[in-house]
């Protein structure tokens, strides 16, 4: 892969011959919130370019929804469980329903933090080291075998939600504690000291990458959401061959669970100029505060035109 500096992702598809599209928001994960903005996003630019699409609020009376409305394909913007897991691509493809974004098997890969990183563990690419938190015994072993400073997150949430750092015991089996009510499997990995890179990446190419800066302990949800002092630099100051080990780094890491479409990696360097991959978005933010489209306003491609490239790929890949 290389890096995207030109419109030359941009959808020649007329919008009309898009279909009757279902934008899919909302749904019922701790994302929920950030889910609405982006949908809201989404179908605003979509129907200001001239597409016939309508917004759906994904809850318990989906399958009769997608089965009454007349439906051409579906721009999934659903974020975390029941959207970016698999169970939304899977449902769609039993309907006959082209969508966006990956499919089952990477979508529910992605998901799950833990299944993530043993690929990239089995194909040698660098990945924190982690333990799995069950229990206070295996938090107790997990910061003597790890040390500290740690990180902790629920394995199967997005958007920093339940994650938390830690520098003692004590705080360890607190953090696992809290992270234990968003989801029934907790992990914690290395603490990896340095700046934080995200890479966005749109039908097979790589947008340019982004370099976060916060003054929060680490890139929270607040830093992601809220906060209005959160730093973004692109270019993100990596010489170009650190640019390029970056770019080549996450395109190997999002070929070996299968992404397609569009994907947001985000990768650590540590003290030492080494590259940690941390996870990939199958779904990512679509808000104001968001990334991907602020990848795409760098190479050239606007918020209008990075969500017809999108809508696109699902005719291509999945007609």
């Amino acid at each position: 892969m290389t890096v995207c500096t030109s419109s030359s992702l941009l959808s020649t598809i007329a919008p009309k011959d898009f279909g009757r599209v279902a934008v899919l928001y909302g749904g019922k994960s701790a994302e929920r919130e950030v889910s609405l903005k982006s949908g809201a996003a989404v179908l605003e630019a979509l129907q200001g370019a001239g597409v016939d699409a309508f917004g759906l609020d994904v809850g318990d009376d989906l399958l009769a929804r997608l089965q009454s409305e007349k439906i051409d394909r579906a721009f999934i913007i659903l974020h975390g469980r029941g959207g970016e897991d698999g169970s939304m691509q899977g449902l769609l493809e039993c309907l006959d329903i082209p969508y966006t974004g990956s499919g089952i098997l990477a979508s529910a890969l992605a998901m799950d933090k833990l299944r993530t990183k043993q690929v990239w563990q089995s194909l040698g690419l660098p990945t924190p080291l982690h333990a799995v938190l069950a229990s206070e015994s295996d938090c107790i072993s997990a910061g003597a075998e790890l040390g500290f400073p740690l990180i902790v997150k629920p394995a199967h949430e997005g958007s920093s939600i339940g994650m938390a750092k830690v520098t003692s015991v004590e705080e360890l089996i607190g953090a696992w504690k809290a992270a234990s009510t968003y989801d029934s499997q907790v992990l914690v990995e290395q603490w990896i000291q340095g700046p934080e890179f995200t890479i966005a990446t749109l039908r097979g190419q790589v947008l340019p990458p982004i370099a976060l800066g916060t003054t929060h302990s680490f890139y929270d949800y607040d830093a992601k959401y809220v906060a209005n002092d959160t730093q973004y630099r692109i270019p993100c100051g990596l010489d170009a061959t650190r640019e390029q080990e970056l770019i080549d780094l996450t395109a190997r890491a999002c070929d070996a669970i299968g992404i397609e479409g569009w994907a947001r990696a985000d990768v650590m360097q540590d003290e030492q100029g080494r590259f940690w991959l941390l996870e990939v978005n199958t779904a990512p933010g679509m808000t104001d505060h968001s990334l991907v489209p602020m990848a795409a306003r760098a190479a050239g491609i606007d918020f209008q035109q990075l969500v017809l490239a999108i809508l696109a790929d699902s005719v291509e890949a999945r007609g």
